[in-house]
């Protein structure tokens, strides 16, 4: 990888970022904010990103291992629920076992905003190092609920959110997050040899992750403190921009019911009566076809916009839910899996895209992704829980699949209209 430069700006179709000297074009490019704020970014100077070479695939590489080890542990979590619910903590409540995979989600958003400071301060290295050393073998002998919320949640907290600034479009966006759906469809296997030791197989797998990654990883530019200065974002144009509150308003009520299938689906298939080793394997089917979802859309993003790929996935997956009420056979949930896997899959990997496709500025895309992800790992948090506590322990299947399937629906809306505002805006039906 060649070191960084900085260059004047030219009229080249070059995709190299260069000296900005007036309002972006493209996905960055309406410009807004006082003549004084947009003065002082015409004068910035942003360095080359380069494109390929053996560190920068490295570092793509540390980034699909750390994903493999977080969010893609916490996408695993329905097998857990089933395992805990049934027979592990059966003095709990459904509702109460799902907190232990909501907190690990809700973390792996909020924390960003401390592990974002960090990053900025040139703490990279020593931040990921640091919560690398942090390993949950304890967790396979914890009878209690508290250690089993803990320890997994707060562990993966920083990882992910040190990784989501670098994946700012739809194709690379895919690629980095396959992770996320190989990682359910290899980590239940483990419990096959009982849950103590399906748990530390899980996380010396986790550590051998972690391991490589930390060797691998690379970073771009210098600290905060040896670079040249840079305006600060303006904070009070991001909160008005009425497109963005909509979108992240829509997509908070999407992931408030897109994960209720994937933490509950196995535990939906056996109460049941489904055959028990297919229901086992529920849910690696709908993570291993959420390897598709999350790189075919992406790609297609690339080209039509995210909104236009992110809102037909988002309405399929609230329509997917409602069909649950119709899984009656093996055929059916292995149906079920497969497209639910796809295109709940294909929405979670379209939203970081569609979010940074929102700046006006490049500057901006941190602290839009900040805001958002916060704001949805409240989402996140309690989605699975409430759609626990409408379940009871009479199992009526019914109310959280309602709740789950309306509030995706009316997400949905939210983010038809976000994205008519922005067509309006841009005059672009390409959003």
């Amino acid at each position: 990888m060649s070191h960084s430069r900085e260059q004047p700006i030219t009229n080249s179709p070059s995709p190299t970022l260069n000296k900005i000297d007036g309002p972006l074009d493209g996905a960055f490019g309406d410009g807004y904010g006082d003549p004084a704020t947009l003065e002082k970014k015409a004068q910035y100077v942003i360095p080359e990103i380069p494109d390929g070479g053996l560190t920068a695939w490295a570092t793509a590489l540390y980034r699909w291992l750390v994903l493999f080890a977080t969010f893609g542990y916490a996408n695993a979590f329905g097998v857990y629920q089933d395992y805990y619910t049934r027979i592990y903590m059966t003095n709990k409540t459904s509702s109460e076992i799902a907190w232990i995979g909501s907190t690990q989600i809700c973390l792996q958003f909020v924390m960003g905003l401390v592990s974002g400071k960090l990053f900025d301060s040139g703490h990279f290295h020593a931040t990921t190092l640091n919560d690398s050393q942090f390993i949950y073998v304890i967790s396979g002998q914890a009878k209690s609920l508290l250690p089993s919320l803990l320890t997994p949640g707060y562990w993966g907290g920083d990882k992910l959110w040190l990784d989501i600034p670098s994946i700012r479009w739809g194709n690379l966006a895919s690629l980095c997050k396959t992770p996320f759906s190989r990682n359910g469809d290899c980590y239940h296997r483990f419990l096959r040899s009982g849950f103590a030791w399906g748990v530390r197989a899980s996380a010396f797998v986790v550590l051998a992750c972690l391991i490589a990654g930390n060797l691998l990883m690379r970073t771009r530019l210098p600290p905060k403190s040896k670079r040249p200065p840079t305006p600060p974002p303006d904070i009070k144009a991001i909160v008005t921009d009425s497109v963005y509150l909509l979108a992240i308003a829509g997509a908070f009520l999407v992931l408030l019911g897109l994960f209720f299938p994937i933490f509950y689906t196995q535990l939906f298939a056996i109460v049941h009566g489904l055959d028990k080793n297919l229901a086992f394997y529920s849910l690696a089917i709908l993570n291993a076809a959420s390897v598709l979802g999350r790189t075919i859309p992406n790609f297609i993003a690339d080209k039509h916009g995210p909104f236009n790929l992110l809102i037909p996935c988002s309405a399929i997956s609230g329509v997917l839910i409602f069909a649950m009420f119709g899984i009656k056979s093996s055929g059916a949930l292995i149906v079920f899996s497969i497209l639910y896997g796809f295109f709940s899959g294909a929405y979670i990997s379209l939203v970081i895209p569609l979010v940074a496709s929102l700046a006006r500025d490049i500057s901006e895309i941190g602290i839009r992704l900040g805001i958002g992800f916060a704001v949805n790992g409240i989402a996140a948090l309690t989605g699975t829980p409430i759609a626990g506590a409408l379940l009871t322990e009479e199992l009526k299947w019914w109310r959280p699949i309602t709740f789950g399937g309306v509030v995706i629906l009316g997400g949905t809306v939210v983010l038809v209209v976000a994205r008519d505002m922005q067509v309006k805006h841009k005059g672009n039906q390409r959003v």
